[in-house]
Parts: C-alpha cells; sequence; structure tokens
C-alpha cells in the first residue's frame, strides 16, 4: 500500500496479483460496506447503494483467492429500502451464530444469510419508535463485539437506542445529545460513545443511564462531529471527524476535552476512520482528496515539530467514502470510492 494509480493497468491478473490489490467495480455508487468477521468466509463483504430512490441495493462479495477476482454471488444480494448508512456482519469469528448481516437506514434491519448460502432473509426489523410507524433515520450503528445481542443505533432524532437483537426488544434509549446524533461506537460491554451535530463526544455507561460524560466539545460552536472510532486494543483512545475538515483529532478519554494528537495530512475532507483491530497505535483515515493513510500513534503523548506524518499511503481514483479494517484478517484494509470497491493488504 504504497504507490497509487490503477493497480490493473496492464490488465493482466498477475499484475493485480502481485500489487496486493483487488478491485470490485459495483453497478452502482457504493456508499456503506464492511468485512465479514467470520473465519470460515474469509475475504467476504457487504456492499450497499447510494441511489436517490427507495429501492437500493446490498450485496455480498467475495474474493477469489486462485484468480484474484472479487466476485459478487447473485443469490446474495437483496433489495433494501432507502440507502443503508452502514451494514456490519455479526462480531463471530468462531462461527458460533447464524450468519446474520444488519443494516440501518429508516429503521435497523437483520438479515440472515442461509447455512447453505442460497439466500439472504429479512430476520427482524426494528423501530425503535413507539410512537408512530415512522421514524427518525438512522445515521449509524455499532454490533457489540463483547455481547453480539447488543446493536446501538443512532438516529437524527437526539437519541441512540440499545437493542437486544435475541428478544428484538430495546434495552435502554435515550437522549444522547440536543442535535443529530451522526455516530456511535461500543467501548466495552456496557459503554458505548457518540458524536453528533452538537459538537460534542459524549460517553455513556448503561449502568448509569441518567449521565454521560462530555470527552470532547469541538472548539467552533455547533461544529458537528461525524464520525467516532473507538480503539478496541486500547480503550482509553478514540478518534473523530469534525465535519467538513481535513483533520482527525484523536482523543484521550482519561483527560477530556483537549486532544492528543490531532492528524493533518488530508488536503480535503476526511470521511472515515479505522483503528487497527490488531495494533493499538495504528489508525487509517480517508478522505475526498482520495487518500487512505496509516497512522502509527506510538509517540502520541510526545509532541511531534510540524506535525505527525502518516506511515503508509495509497492514492484511490476517486474521494473515499468508507473504510473498513478487516477484524479476522487484520491485514487488509477496504476502502469505497465511486462504484468502486478496492481491497488492499497493509
Amino acid at each position: 500500500m504504497g504507490g497509487s494509480g490503477d493497480p490493473n493497468q496492464d490488465g493482466s491478473d498477475e499484475q493485480q496479483k502481485r500489487s496486493e490489490i483487488y478491485t470490485y467495480e459495483a453497478p452502482w455508487h457504493i456508499y456503506a460496506m464492511n468485512w465479514s468477521v467470520r473465519r470460515d468466509k474469509k475475504y467476504r463483504l457487504a456492499i450497499a447503494s447510494l441511489l436517490e430512490q427507495f429501492p437500493n441495493r446490498v450485496e455480498i462479495v467475495q474474493l477469489d483467492d486462485s484468480n484474484g477476482e472479487i466476485r459478487p454471488d447473485p443469490n446474495l444480494s437483496f433489495e433494501h429500502p432507502y440507502p443503508p448508512t452502514k451494514v456490519i456482519f455479526i462480531p463471530d469469528k468462531e462461527c458460533q451464530k447464524p450468519d446474520l448481516l444488519a443494516t440501518s437506514s429508516d429503521f435497523l434491519r437483520v438479515w440472515r444469510v442461509s447455512d447453505d448460502s442460497s439466500r439472504v432473509d429479512l430476520k427482524t426489523l426494528l423501530n425503535g419508535n413507539k410512537n408512530s410507524e415512522f421514524c427518525g433515520p438512522l445515521t449509524s450503528f455499532d454490533w457489540n463485539e463483547a455481547e453480539p445481542r447488543r446493536i446501538g443505533t443512532s438516529s437524527i432524532d437526539t437519541t441512540c437506542t440499545i437493542w437486544d437483537i435475541e428478544r428484538e426488544a430495546v434495552d435502554t434509549q435515550l437522549i444522547a445529545h440536543d442535535k443529530e446524533v451522526y455516530d456511535i461506537a461500543w467501548g466495552g460491554v456496557g459503554v458505548f460513545a457518540s458524536v453528533s451535530a452538537d459538537g460534542s463526544v459524549r460517553v455513556f455507561d448503561l449502568r448509569d443511564k441518567e449521565h454521560s460524560t462530555i470527552i470532547y466539545e469541538s472548539s467552533e460552536p455547533d461544529t458537528p462531529l461525524v464520525r467516532l472510532g473507538w480503539n478496541k486494543q486500547d480503550p482509553r483512545y478514540m478518534a473523530t471527524i469534525i465535519m467538513d475538515t481535513a483533520k482527525v483529532v484523536v482523543l484521550d478519554i482519561r483527560f477530556p476535552t483537549l486532544p492528543v494528537v490531532e492528524l493533518q495530512r488530508h488536503h480535503a475532507s476526511v470521511n472515515a476512520i479505522a483503528w487497527a483491530p490488531h495494533s493499538s497505535c495504528h489508525i487509517c483515515t480517508a478522505g475526498d482528496d482520495s487518500q487512505a493513510l496509516i497512522w502509527d500513534l506510538s509517540s502520541m503523548g510526545q509532541p511531534v515539530e510540524g506535525g505527525l506524518d502518516p506511515i503508509l499511503a495509497y492514492t484511490a481514483g476517486a474521494e473515499i467514502e468508507q473504510l473498513q479494517w478487516s477484524s479476522s484478517q487484520p491485514d487488509w484494509v477496504a476502502i469505497a470510492f465511486s462504484t468502486k470497491l478496492q481491497i488492499l493488504r497493509v
């Protein structure tokens, strides 16, 4: 993951194999995208369309190791109401549970891939709004790795909802912010954080639902925070993106309000962040400058003259809107830009 340009420019599979970059072109613009977690489904991902119409699509694709092609399975492509804002496979590395996939748009939906991978069925539609059949659209959600029956969603109606997907019921719903909530991330069994148009990062503990801790507020009033990544390997650290800026703010929850470091090497808005699933000090960021950058934050505490530089850079063919780092195959990062999905060996 050093060079730029199209790995497949000479058209040969051999070239693509050597470069450890594999590309899939979808029939539509890709927005939501994520890796499968199960050990028995290597190189499998879900991608979803961004179409300005009610019917959208979700496809499950997989890299065929023998020929280097990422291929869709027509049986595992299905229609979805509105464009999903996020898609996540169940965090079940050991394949103990049914093969589930969740999506967020107007509602949270949980889908089941059949055991023989011949089809995908809607298992549950979860509506957190008791008072009407309509709801505030869901901006994002996160699936709790430590307790996979729990999914937390964030909504433009200022709430976060914690679902028990086994009981198909709401565990907790709380007003999390003063304005729209744009992202949510789990930091452990009963602890989650969220970011909002009100410019704050707040941490919630389900044992004490009346209170939250403000970890950070953007320095400009009313500057929305749009994405949140919680470091799974070292939960003291999280990272957030300030809307329409080229910087990523890294926070240490022990020292609220002051960023530990600001990553400022993108040349346009940052859209996505992903902490390394296997290392506590690496993070990947991607944005409208078509760049995916990997950073080593091990020197985080010490000031670096002129600011920190990334250790790896990759230039894609267009603005990168989505980025995911595979938890079961941590050598691989996936990015989505325009109609293309790329997986990169890092």
